[in-house]
């Protein structure tokens, strides 16, 4: 089964750790590093002699049965637990339970589906095991192709190959070769080959890791390996590394090689690594030369064995075999293509966020009808309804840092150092935990201030979490933006961030911990600017005016488009997060239009955008991930709700999808946007066309068309675009967008 072919463009300098750490490889591999997998490493220097050595030993080493005999005793003494003392003998585990379950948490969300099952009947038919073969290419597919999209590359086919072989040296062949020409029974197992440039000869220095079959691979009764089992894999094992060491080109790691070994319901891994110059070259009798070898002067590491497959023929997915094989392939990329782009640890980390997630995705399904519902006259019709915190069931108990006004804050920022701040009020609408506050150095501006939860309490509270969103991550975001160089006035700006330093002794153990006191840790954010959440206007002041819809959207896509450009999406547009400001800097513009809470900004595929039945695009409520259009189908949600349109109560994704599909294909919104202003309509039909597609919208189309109408002519248009976008936007030749259906201007 071919992978894909792709030339290797990495280099093997030194390795990667599992926390992502480099280490230097030692030429003889230490149980401490274990989970150390060096891409580079101690080459002895091979003369003619030497290398003519090696080569005439590898011819020599033929026979695993001689070879057996000379280990056989070595295993049988060294393999398990001493059953006078208790300790582990000779033969060192090969995992720590700490690197799987590092690696099952690194590994959430990603999908591994074997559709070769694994035949359970006994192997006696040629069916069988050709469905043998099936099952274990399909199964070692997956695993590779899985890994490889998790740590190194999300598109593009993995450099990688499998073929089967019948003895060391042998040729390799694909598995419907092999079954065609008849060799099944001859069939020791599967190998991970890595593609070698334009050259389609496969040799066995290019093999990665091995994995035999065999019918049986435990003693007897208990739950190990065989002794025969554990020679044949060391067997091939020193195969693979004399390979490697006389090849001209080096790749892969000459000092270990891991070897996988399986039946048709349990599986093992074993790691042999060692220093090859060390081999005694000249004797008689290659199997004790190669016997010494490995007691003396190489490591043998074995996992635990494991059920691979159950009663079913399925692969028992994050149980711990397969968990041994997943970390014992990564390691042997590792080794073949260096270290990959993202670590297991980094992606781990995220575990916390994920179950965080899942605790209010399972809160929100036992509390849907606690949703703000929208409607368009007073509580029934247009309005949003606030709920009352003291009478809902998600925050009732829990008690939250509350500010008042007059109130100063003393805030630690690392960058900036101390700053104070005086709380003004409370923002509109309840919210105790987001402020208007002045700086106490320049008190002439209003300043919007997010205060977070306590850490201690991101744990139990729903509402602790969102805060986390508002505070933390939107700090995040928006510095990720500012040092991309992405700066506008349509996006806010931080002011400063960091955590509130409290009156009194501080008794925190380091500048990064905090004490027992119900302030000490708290985040806060300051940003700028202030203004009404557009749901409160709507609400106070009815449906926006033609002139308002166009600023408005307008506005948004310059902030959208400005985000973009450093691959941000803000995947939360709703009207709570649209603010209006009034500009007093100047004439041109009275009003502006600022997407504010990006807490739930997309950054890259694994985050996922905030689920809102009212404003989320179809492709978030439906597969909880945005398409490129998203942020643009709900500005268009927006529009249709600010502008007046009738808003229906939804109670659940279902009838949120169902309603987007009807109004669509009735296109009743674009009727509704029509009536305010036909350039809105096209905007509407043109985001049509693109919802749910890998197509990006053409923002700069649109900011021109809407420039034009807001401000009543085109004559400043150039020079306008490069004052609202004050950033390193790169303005390109921008063709005229051929989406559009309806009335533009």
């Amino acid at each position: 089964m071919k992978f894909g072919f792709v030339r290797n463009d990495l280099d093997s300098s030194p390795g990667q750790s599992l926390d992502g750490s480099f280490r230097k490889s030692n030429s003889v591999i230490s149980t401490h590093s274990v989970s150390g997998v060096s891409s580079s490493s101690k080459y002895f220097q091979t003369s003619r002699r030497v290398y003519k050595g090696l080569k005439d030993f590898g011819r020599k080493f033929i026979d695993q049965e001689l070879f057996n005999q000379s280990l056989d005793n070595w295993i049988s003494e060294n393999y398990g637990v001493d059953q006078v003392t208790g300790e582990q003998t000779v033969l060192k585990p090969l995992f720590l339970t700490d690197e799987l379950r590092k690696l099952d948490l690194a590994l959430e969300g990603v999908l591994f589906q074997q559709l070769f099952r694994m035949p359970c009947s006994p192997l006696a038919s040629k069916s069988a095991k050709e469905d043998v073969y099936h099952a274990l290419e399909d199964f070692l597919h997956v695993i590779v192709n899985g890994l490889w999209r998790t740590f190194w590359r999300k598109s593009g086919p993995p450099p990688f190959s499998l073929s089967c072989f019948h003895h060391p040296g042998s040729k390799f062949y694909a598995v419907e070769k092999a079954i065609l020409r008849g060799r099944l029974e001859e069939l020791r197992g599967l190998a991970l080959i890595s593609e070698n440039g334009n050259n389609l000869k496969v040799h066995w220095n290019q093999v990665v890791e091995l994995v035999l079959f065999r019918q049986n691979i435990l003693s007897g009764n208990e739950l190990k390996l065989s002794v025969s089992t554990i020679c044949e894999a060391l067997f091939y094992g020193v195969h693979i590394l004399i390979s490697r060491c006389l090849r001209k080109s080096r790749t892969i790691s000459d000092d270990s090689v891991f070897i996988m070994v399986f039946d048709s319901k349990f599986g093992a891994v074993i790691k042999l690594g060692g220093d090859l110059s060390k081999l005694e070259l000249n004797t008689g009798d290659p199997y004790q030369s190669m016997a010494h070898w490995i007691k003396c002067h190489a490591e043998v590491l074995l996992s635990s064995v494991e059920t691979i497959w159950n009663r079913l023929g399925n692969a028992n997915w994050g149980d711990l075999g397969t968990l041994q094989v997943l970390l014992a392939t990564f390691y042997s990329i590792v080794q073949c293509n260096g270290p990959p782009r993202k670590s297991i640890s980094s992606l781990a980390s995220a575990h916390s966020l994920r179950l965080q997630k899942r605790r209010i995705e399972c809160r929100l399904a036992e509390n849907e009808n606690a949703k703000i519902p929208y409607q368009q006259d007073g509580y029934q019709h247009g309005e949003i309804v606030e709920l009352d915190h003291s009478d809902n069931p998600l925050v009732k108990n829990t008690t939250h840092l509350k500010l008042r006004q007059g109130e100063i804050l003393l805030l630690e920022d690392q960058q900036q150092g101390q700053k104070s701040f005086q709380i003004q009020e409370s923002f509109i609408g309840g919210n105790y935990f987001l402020y208007g506050a002045i700086s106490l150095d320049y008190p002439t501006q209003l300043l919007t201030l997010y205060v977070g939860a306590h850490p201690s309490r991101l744990e139990p509270s729903w509402e602790d979490m969102s805060l986390w969103y508002q505070v933390q991550r939107q700090t995040k975001v928006l510095n990720i933006l500012k040092h991309q160089g992405v700066s506008s006035k349509y996006l806010p700006e931080v002011i400063a961030s960091g955590r509130i330093l409290h009156p009194g002794p501080c008794k925190k153990q380091s500048p990064s911990g905090r004490c027992d006191h119900p302030r000490c840790g708290t985040p806060i954010l300051v940003t700028l600017p202030v203004g009404e959440p557009l749901s409160y206007i709507v609400a106070r002041d009815g449906p926006f005016s033609s002139d308002d819809a166009l600023r408005c959207c307008r506005d948004c896509l310059v902030a959208l488009r400005s985000a973009a450009t450093a691959s941000v999406q803000h995947g939360d547009i709703s009207p709570e997060n649209i603010i209006r400001v009034f500009n007093m800097q100047g004439t041109r513009h009275k009003v502006l239009y600022i997407p504010v809470s990006w807490g739930r900004a997309v950054l890259e595929d694994r985050d996922s955008p905030a689920i809102n039945l009212q404003f989320s695009s179809s492709h978030a409520l439906q597969h909880g991930k945005l398409c490129p259009a998203s942020d643009a189908e709900s500005l268009v949600y927006l529009l249709f709700f600010v502008t007046g349109g009738r808003m229906h109560p939804q109670d659940s994704i279902e009838s949120a999808l169902q309603w987007r599909e009807k109004s669509w294909a009735t296109r009743s919104i674009q009727q509704h946007l029509g009536e305010v202003s036909p350039l809105l309509k096209a905007f509407s039909d043109y985001v049509d066309s693109l919802c749910g597609t890998p197509y990006p919208v053409d923002y700069d189309i649109w900011v021109k068309r809407l420039n034009r109408a807001v401000d009543g002519s085109g004559s400043a248009d150039r020079g306008k675009m490069i004052e609202e976008v004050a950033m390193t936007l790169r303005l390109e030749n921008v063709a005229e967008s051929s989406g559009t259906s309806g009335g533009g201007t």
